[in-house]
């Protein structure tokens, strides 16, 4: 699989779909890798080249010691385009990479042609800031069963845990590999979140999808990134959580094929 050196960091990345198309790259939630991506991949790269990756502390990439930022991360990913000789892209991502995304449009609008933006916050309100805290608790205890019950109630609808007990078994059994330092470095970057007040310098037009249902990071965070970002319009996907590109993927797909359509 192919991987990169990139800003003092290896990563793994993917490429999909026909070489000569526009770039769109999706950056992952804090607990996914690039498979988690599936029900997107073959859909998104029939019209896109698909940019898929790790960012530094997930799964195959590369793990350094910390601290991270989000700012880094976005540092990280205009290496990475550089490697690949992409000079400007569609960004996009849902929840932790999503927010690599804001930053990454404020850091370097000329490469960015637009924003997806899914489950995303700009900055941490009280409530989420106490979610943060037992994730922060769980991964410091290096114990991943009590990561995973604090986290995973919070990653999906009611409706979908009821019905996918044999993808929660498969999901402890990931939480059980994970490298519990870096997993830290990651939660420590997020929690320094706070860019709700440069989103009004955000030149890219943006699509940004809440979960109707979400409880980790409620739409209310998605109608303010809307409200401020100049060119942005709102998307609020029913029956879903937090989780809105696995609970309710053809909405998904549909809703970023027509958003990028429609930026020509």
């Amino acid at each position: 699989m192919p991987k990169v050196e990139v800003n003092g960091v290896e990563l793994y990345y993917e490429l999909h779909g026909p070489e000569d198309a526009e770039v769109l790259v999706l950056s992952n939630g804090v607990l996914m890798s690039t498979a988690s991506w599936a029900y997107q991949t073959p859909v998104l790269s029939k019209r896109y080249r698909l940019l898929l990756y790790d960012c530094r502390g997930m799964w195959q990439s590369a793990h350094p010691p910390g601290p991270y930022s989000m700012e880094l991360h976005a540092d990280d990913l205009a290496a990475l385009l550089d490697a690949l000789h992409i000079d400007q892209a569609h960004i996009g991502g849902i929840s932790y990479g999503a927010e690599i995304s804001l930053v990454f449009a404020l850091k370097y609008p000329e490469r960015t042609r637009d924003l997806v933006i899914a489950s995303a916050v700009s900055h941490i309100d009280p409530l989420l800031e106490g979610w943060m805290k037992s994730w922060i608790a769980a991964t410091r205890a290096r114990d991943p069963e009590m990561l995973f019950n604090v986290t995973y109630p919070l990653n999906f609808s009611e409706g979908w845990l009821a019905t996918n007990a044999e993808a929660l078994e498969k999901a402890l059994e990931r939480y059980r590999t994970l490298d519990f330092d870096a997993f830290l470095e990651l939660l420590l970057s997020f929690s320094q979140l706070d860019v709700t007040a440069d989103l009004h310098k955000i030149e890219a037009p943006a699509l940004v999808m809440a979960g109707e249902e979400d409880l980790l990071k409620p739409r209310k965070y998605a109608e303010m990134i809307a409200r401020e970002v100049p060119d942005a319009e709102l998307a609020v996907v029913p029956h879903a959580g937090h989780a809105v590109m696995w609970e309710q993927p053809d909405l998904f797909n549909t809703l970023v094929l027509g958003f990028l359509a429609k930026q020509g």
